[in-house]
């Protein structure tokens, strides 16, 4: 399994312990450099989003895997991660119906926890 599927994976174990509501992964390896997963998750609210994001920082950080970079704040109602290797997006329910990565990026595969484990 190669490191930025297990990156997803821890990923999206984080974001399952702090009750992330539909939670999606695209494997965009084959249609962009930017990344090889984009996962993609739902909060309720703002400290729902934040616990999110501290769940996932903190189980990739504790695997060796520092964000490049990440935008957002606590207030924010979608928050980008960007670990090189796959960029974790959390949004609010309005924000994710808003701008609808999943349309945008239909060319990617959709992928679920268990495909990503082989």
């Amino acid at each position: 399994m190669s490191i930025s599927c297990e990156m997803a994976k821890a990923a999206c174990h984080a974001l399952n312990e702090k009750k992330a509501e539909d939670l999606r992964i695209i494997d965009i390896r084959e249609i962009s450099t930017i990344a090889d997963y984009f996962v993609i998750a739902t909060g309720s609210n703002t400290n729902q989003i934040q616990a999110m994001v501290d769940a996932v920082d903190e189980k990739l950080t504790k695997t060796g895997h520092h964000a490049k970079q990440i935008e957002g704040n606590r207030n924010s109602s979608w928050v980008l991660m960007d670990y090189n290797d796959i960029i974790v997006h959390i949004f609010s329910k309005e924000d994710r119906l808003f701008y609808d990565l999943e349309r945008i990026w239909t060319d990617g595969k959709k992928m679920t926890v268990e495909e990503l484990a082989g």
